[in-house]
């Protein structure tokens, strides 16, 4: 093994997480989510607003 140099799987490791930050990164940049759908029905009492 060379001296000071990272290992076969050290090295194989790092790549494979940095290979899944830019996949990450990538996905929750082009990812669409959809909306929430339900609807909200709220009754605001006429206090709330000035006259």
């Amino acid at each position: 093994m060379r001296a000071g140099g990272m290992g076969k799987l050290t090295t194989g490791l790092v790549v494979i997480v940095i290979l899944a930050a830019i996949g990450g990164a990538a996905f929750l940049a082009l990812w669409n989510p959809p909306p929430p759908t339900t609807q909200v029905h709220k009754v605001l009492p006429d206090a709330r607003f000035p006259r």
